[in-house]
C-alpha cells in the first residue's frame, strides 16, 4: 500500500489535464474555487474507480465505439469550457477585483464532467490498480475500490496544493482588467489544446 500511494503522488504531481484544469480554475476564481473542482474530479474518480471494479473499463477497452463515444463528449465538454474562456471579459479592477464567477456547484460539476468523459482515466485505472492486487489479500474488486481511494486521497493532497499555487496567481492577475483578460485567453488555450489532445490519442 505505501508503494501503491508513493506512486500515486508521483504520478498526481505529473502534469496532465486533471492538475492543468485545477490551476487554471484557482488561478481566474481563486483557490476555493480549485478546491471545488479538486472534489469534482474525486468524484468523477470514483466513478472510474467503481467501473474498474465492475468491469466496466474492460469493455471500453474492447468497444472501439464506446470509447471513441466517450473521448468525443469529453472534447466537446472541453470546447465549450474554451469558447466560456474565450468570451469571457474582466469584471472589475483594482486589489479586490475578480473575474466573472460561475459558482463553486458549477465549478464542481466540471470537475466531474471533466473527469469521467476521460476514457484515458478508465483505461489507466484498469492497467494501473490490478499491478498492485494481491490474490491472497482477498478479491480484486474489493481491492481495487481500496486501491481507488488512496488514489483518490494522493490526488487530493497533490491537487489541493495546485490549487494554493492558482490562487496565489489569481492574486496578481485580478488587479488588473488586462491581467484577468490574459487569463481567461489562456484557459481557453489550454482547454482547446486538451480537447485536440483528446481526440487524438
Amino acid at each position: 500500500m505505501t508503494a501503491f500511494f508513493a506512486a500515486s503522488l508521483l504520478l498526481g504531481v505529473a502534469p496532465g489535464p486533471d492538475n492543468i484544469f485545477v490551476l487554471t480554475q484557482s488561478a481566474l476564481y481563486g483557490v476555493r474555487a480549485g478546491f471545488a473542482t479538486t472534489l469534482g474530479l474525486a468524484t468523477g474518480l470514483c466513478a472510474h474507480t467503481a467501473a474498474v471494479a465492475a468491469g466496466v473499463a474492460a469493455l471500453l477497452q474492447s468497444s472501439a465505439t464506446a470509447f471513441a463515444a466517450l473521448k468525443t463528449a469529453g472534447a466537446v465538454y472541453l470546447l465549450y469550457l474554451a469558447w466560456l474562456s474565450f468570451r469571457a471579459g474582466a469584471v472589475k479592477t483594482g486589489n479586490g477585483g475578480a473575474t466573472a464567477f460561475p459558482g463553486y456547484a458549477a465549478l464542481y460539476r466540471r470537475g466531474i464532467v471533466m473527469n469521467i468523459t476521460n476514457p484515458k482515466v478508465s483505461l489507466f485505472f484498469l492497467a494501473f490498480l490490478p499491478q498492485f492486487c494481491r490474490p491472497e489479500q482477498g478479491g480484486a474488486a474489493l481491492q481495487s475500490l481500496v486501491l481507488g481511494a488512496l488514489f483518490i486521497l494522493s490526488t487530493l493532497l497533490v491537487f489541493f496544493s495546485v490549487a494554493a499555487l492558482g490562487g496565489r496567481l489569481a492574486l496578481w492577475f485580478n488587479r488588473s482588467r488586462r491581467g484577468q483578460i490574459l487569463l481567461h485567453r489562456a484557459a481557453g488555450l489550454i482547454f482547446a489544446g486538451l480537447a485536440l489532445a483528446l481526440l487524438a490519442s
